[in-house]
């Protein structure tokens, strides 16, 4: 069984940096499709970023240049290193996994995922 662990996040002003990490205890994580999601009070959960187990990328928009996705298959570790973060970037950020198959760009909606953490905040001041 998977289970997924983030840590990391904090209080920071705009403009400052953050590294979030995602632990996973499970065998599977080295063939598994990860990816990061947030929430913010009151909307959605909201696609961040994913990596494929070979190391492929994909970003929302509004996070592409700051933020980068990473992963150490040999560590069953995934990162988020968060740069230049905004007011806009508060939310509760999620890692999640799923070993299903598909088209990996395709992959940015919560439904695309299985396994999930618990979760850590992140809160940017102006």
């Amino acid at each position: 069984q998977v289970q997924l662990v983030e840590s990391g996040g904090g209080l920071v002003q705009a403009g400052g940096s953050l590294r979030l990490s995602c632990a996973d205890s499970g065998r599977t994580f080295g063939s598994a499709a990860m990816g990061w999601f947030r929430q913010a009070p009151g909307k959605e959960r909201e696609f961040v970023a994913a990596i494929s187990w070979s190391g492929t990328t994909n970003y929302v928009d509004s996070v592409r240049g700051r933020f980068a996705i990473s992963r150490d298959n040999a560590k069953n570790t995934l990162w988020l290193q968060m740069n230049n973060l905004k007011p806009e970037d508060t939310a509760v950020y999620y890692c999640a996994a799923t070993l299903r198959s598909g088209a990996f760009y395709s992959r940015t909606h919560a439904y695309d995922y299985d396994d999930w953490g618990q979760g850590t905040q992140v809160t940017v001041t102006s």
